[in-house]
């Protein structure tokens, strides 16, 4: 089952921290978000492997907006 980790807040994509095939927990740190000249760090919601990565470094997201995709293990 697939599952969205989205962006918390609307900025800029500062540095992804995964690549596809990464196995993260829940908790770790998969994207750097930057805002308001802030970096907010955006967290796996679940334990799985990385499948699909939606934003490249340097993109503007909005609030919500889905930027990994992780498969539960």
């Amino acid at each position: 089952m697939a599952n969205d980790i989205k962006a918390h807040i609307t900025g800029t994509i500062w540095k992804i921290e995964v690549a596809i095939g990464d196995a993260i927990d829940e908790d770790d740190v998969v994207v750097i978000i930057e805002s308001m000249k802030m970096e907010m760090p955006v967290e796996a919601t679940s334990d799985g492997r990385v499948v699909e990565i939606l934003v490249t470094e340097g993109e503007a997201v909005a609030e919500g907006q889905v930027l990994v995709r992780i498969e539960g293990d």
